[in-house]
């Protein structure tokens, strides 16, 4: 069992580094910060951490929305409060990427 302190990383390939302060993370995550901040800046919204900021599907909504100059198919909730709320609104989010044939491939965090 692992302590619940402790973060669980998945087996790395020989030679490579997954720890949380790896700098081609940091360079990673900074940029793709970037980017969705250059899009987002029609809507007037600006990420500053992506695990918080993308966490309520929100944010994640409104760039797929004007990155794709389409409106969510389904309803989502404006102001998730619960969990379960913002697990919902990324669900609608992930499926309006698989519903417009979006493949997500090597996402870290």
């Amino acid at each position: 069992r692992w302590p619940h302190n402790q973060v669980r990383h998945k087996p790395a390939a020989k030679g490579t580094c997954f720890h949380d302060d790896a700098p081609w993370k940091k360079i990673q995550k900074n940029t793709f910060t970037r980017w969705c901040n250059e899009h987002l800046k029609s809507v007037e919204l600006q990420i500053c951490d992506l695990k918080f900021d993308l966490s309520d599907g929100l944010i994640l909504i409104s760039l797929l929305e004007v990155l794709s100059h389409k409106r969510m198919f389904r309803k989502y909730h404006t102001r998730p409060t619960f969990r379960q709320l913002k697990l919902d609104n990324v669900s609608v989010a992930l499926e309006f990427l698989d519903h417009e044939k979006v493949k997500l491939v090597s996402i870290w965090l």
